[in-house]
């Protein structure tokens, strides 16, 4: 059996369409599928509509309700968890990229030569300020965070069990999903796909969930902020040597009569605001490793119902 996980936020509008996407994968692979629906504690009504329709499909699913909204990545390792399939396969609930990477992504896996297969965007077909920030957000976090990530980014992915057990071990909070299945090494293939624009409503990848997103991977995975700090405080030390220098030739040949007011005011203001930036990004370190050594549940499966398709047969647990 295959396991097909799907993060669900806001998408009540397009569930009809995904499950017939869904139906159609089941249909084009050799074994049975089972699709896990890992509802994020959205204010929508997807949770109901999936609810109604899940025991009509041809497919063996699961439904997981979250106690609130923990993010996409805790809601995809809570489906991680869930799924009991040989090879597990993530999917946008949007509709955004096509189904059959899913169906790619099991083949592929089935041939034994590949542990995990990620789906890189060739192109996109977003409004072009979508475009723009996504071109931004990943040009900065490949240069700067993992190098070995796709420019284009990743959204899906799919892995062996082997995989998904080292993934669901690497149990840190306020990481970054996608970081973690670069960093743990394996055989990766990639596949290559077309992203879609979404049939409707409205993406909750916004700016601030962006800017979080990177700020995570970037103190999980790189200690690029602590060498850019350095090369202030370097920079800092040369500027200070040289204005010094300057500042006691100017006295010795009296063009210097009285301390300037402004250069002192400009040093204090320099060199706090460095200090200012070293406190925070030594903060940022400590807030994260506190919070990792919390050792909270990364999210928290408040209702789960199982149907094996036709005849629904649930089961609930809290």
């Amino acid at each position: 059996m295959y396991s097909l996980i799907i993060p669900v936020y806001r998408n009540e509008d397009t569930i009809p369409a995904l499950l017939e996407a869904v139906t159609w994968i089941s249909q084009h692979i050799p074994v049975e599928l089972e699709a896990v629906f890992v509802v994020d504690g959205c204010p929508d009504g997807s949770d109901a509509t999936l609810a109604n329709l899940l025991p009509t499909q041809p497919f063996r699913s699961r439904l997981l309700l979250l106690s609130r909204n923990f993010g996409s990545f805790a809601a995809i390792r809570a489906g991680l968890t869930a799924a009991t399939g040989t090879y597990f396969a993530v999917m946008a609930a949007d509709l955004q990229e096509p189904p059959e990477l899913a169906v790619q992504f099991f083949s592929m896996l089935a041939t034994g030569q590949t542990d995990i297969v990620v789906g890189v965007r060739a192109a996109r077909t977003d409004p072009w300020l979508t475009r723009v920030a996504a071109q931004m957000f990943w040009g900065i976090y490949t240069r700067f965070v993992l190098r070995s990530i796709p420019k284009g980014g990743v959204d899906v992915f799919a892995c062996d069990t082997a995989v998904r057990q080292w993934l669901l071990n690497c149990s840190e909070a306020n990481s970054s999903l996608i970081g973690l299945l670069y960093w743990i090494g394996f055989r990766r293939q990639e596949v290559r796909y077309t992203r879609r624009a979404r049939p409707s409503g409205r993406s909750a990848w916004t700016f601030s969930r962006r800017v979080r997103y990177l700020l995570d991977s970037t103190f999980s995975f790189t200690d690029f902020p602590v060498r850019l700090l350095l090369a202030f405080g370097a920079a800092a030390v040369t500027l200070t040597v040289v204005f010094g220098s300057v500042v006691v030739v100017g006295k010795l040949t009296g063009h210097v009569v009285l301390p300037g007011y402004a250069a002192t005011i400009l040093t204090i203001l320099f060199f706090g605001g460095i200090n200012a930036s070293g406190l925070g990004v030594v903060g940022s370190y400590a807030w994260r490793a506190f919070e990792n050594s919390k050792d909270r549940p990364l999210s928290i499966t408040m209702r789960q119902h199982e149907y094996t398709g036709g005849p629904a047969h649930s089961t609930t647990s809290i």
